[in-house]
């Protein structure tokens, strides 16, 4: 068997960021721009969610119509003083991805402190031969293609022999496009064709293994 090459998503693919994480981080973009811009909190909301929807994440938007410094917005958007009590603990998750043949990557539209921390927390960031986060990618959020090339090339990875696992549908058509395989992280009942397995969660992964390899 080739050797495969793991690439994941972090933030709803290896761990559960919705009940605390997302949360913090959107009061925290939310409060950025209140602070840069000059909005009021409600202002300030809209402006996050329409550049999240039109450009795939805040930042975008803020870089292109604001000309806001990415470094100086990511490190404050993500602070995280309490991070070991808003990272759910998941004590199988090592044990499931040491039973992966092949090497592990992790792929983030998060800044790689945020990122680094949290497979810490995890007690999983060994396993990663790499965390490939948005600074990486020029500060542009998957799915466009240019991180995804970025990847490939500093790796020098064939997308044949890549399995993308994502909780993001457009992000995994980004993959399949190139070539890779796709695991859809999620609870839809039914999946896209450019999916190769779904999965609700990420635990799930060694039961799919034979569609993969």
């Amino acid at each position: 068997m080739a050797t495969k090459f793991w690439i994941f998503d972090l933030d709803n693919t290896l761990h559960n960021a919705t009940p605390h994480i997302f949360p913090h981080i959107n009061r925290s973009m939310t409060a950025y721009l209140q602070q840069h811009l000059g909005l009021d909190e409600q202002a300030a909301g809209d402006l996050r969610m329409h550049y999240w929807q039109r450009y795939g994440a805040t930042l975008s938007g803020m870089m292109r119509h604001h000309g806001t410094k990415p470094e100086h917005f990511l490190w404050h958007t993500h602070q995280f003083p309490e991070l070991q009590k808003m990272v759910l603990h998941r004590p199988r998750l090592r044990h499931v991805l040491k039973r992966l043949p092949g090497r592990k990557l992790v792929f983030s539209n998060a800044p790689q402190h945020y990122a680094r921390a949290v497979l810490k927390l995890l007690h999983v960031d060994d396993l990663f031969d790499d965390v490939f986060a948005i600074e990486h990618a020029h500060y542009r959020p998957k799915p466009q293609m240019s991180g995804f090339v970025r990847l490939l090339r500093k790796h020098r990875l064939n997308p044949a022999r890549c399995v993308m696992v994502e909780d993001s549908a457009e992000n995994l058509q980004a993959a399949k496009r190139l070539g890779m395989k796709t695991v859809w992280v999620d609870a839809a009942p039914r999946s896209p064709a450019y999916v190769d397995a779904k999965i609700r969660d990420v635990m799930e992964l060694p039961r799919v293994l034979s569609q993969l390899i």
